[in-house]
């Protein structure tokens, strides 16, 4: 069985991306490779994590390409040059056209730090989805790993976990008790489960 080649966009510091290559190292991914990193930020950490695993590491810069077309399509580029199965979006801060997703139908993954539907959308990313469930006063929160479409956050829901709110929690805090107990467990297993379906596929 031919193991489905992985893509990792990300544009920070790449901690879901770190989780994922830990999960390679330790077998749980087995069914795909991580074999390309890219990102829109020059000076993501992810970059440099990517590196230290010797997995090629790409800066493709949607300012420089100036327009969204030229910016997804330098990366559709990357993507086929390296014949990438899979797409794991990583804290990835680019909202990606139908064009784009459509071409990658099922293909592509996203963790969102809440239970879609609550606190995510157009406007819900990183600390803005904590404070928003503060704000709220929710006892639970959680992640959930998604299919992506052209609807920020809207594809089909693969994977979630609940994670206590617990009294005098930060939006900080509660980052990362969400990352801890829920994004870094069940993105891992969905990515597993995703490249298996792939390369059983293929």
């Amino acid at each position: 069985m031919l193991k489905a080649k992985i893509a990792v966009l990300v544009s920070g510091g790449g901690t879901n991306l770190q989780a994922l290559i830990d999960a390679q190292n330790s077998g749980i991914i087995h069914s795909g490779e991580i074999t390309l990193v890219i990102s829109n930020n020059q000076n993501a950490y992810a970059l440099t994590r990517a590196g230290n695993a010797g997995i090629k590491a790409l800066y493709i810069s949607k300012k420089e390409l100036k327009t969204q077309e030229a910016f997804e399509s330098a990366m559709i580029g990357a993507l086929e040059e390296n014949g990438i199965d899979l797409i794991v979006l990583a804290g990835f801060m680019s909202i990606l056209s139908e064009r784009f997703t459509a071409r990658y139908d099922h293909r592509i993954l996203n963790i969102h730090p809440s239970l879609i539907p609550s606190f995510c959308g157009s406007g819900y990313y990183g600390l803005r989805v904590h404070e928003a469930a503060l704000e709220k006063g929710v006892k639970v929160t959680g992640a959930t790993v998604h299919f992506v479409n052209e609807i920020p956050d809207g594809g089909e829901i693969i994977a979630q976990k609940a994670v206590e709110v617990k009294d005098g929690d930060t939006p900080e805090l509660l980052q990362r008790r969400v990352m801890e107990q829920a994004e870094w467990i069940i993105l891992p297993q969905a990515v597993e489960r995703i490249a298996y379906e792939i390369s059983n596929s293929n």
